[in-house]
């Protein structure tokens, strides 16, 4: 019985800090990346002017009213 606490510690510490890896790299690799390649697709092709255009055509911009 004697240094359990320690021993339990020790144990858990290890455990505690290979789950927070885990973790920590499945949401790098199942959403950070996933979430950078889509802006990047998207913005790969995007025109502001064009939006900017539409959104005035429809009424949505107060400081741009549609003509």
């Amino acid at each position: 019985m004697r240094r359990l606490l320690a021993r339990r510690m020790k144990f858990h510490l290890l455990g505690a800090f290979l789950v927070s890896l885990g973790c920590a790299t499945l949401y790098k690799f199942g959403v950070a990346e996933p979430r950078k390649r889509a802006y990047a697709e998207f913005y790969k092709n995007y025109d502001p002017m064009k939006d900017f255009q539409a959104m005035k055509a429809a009424g949505v911009l107060e400081s741009a009213p549609p003509k």
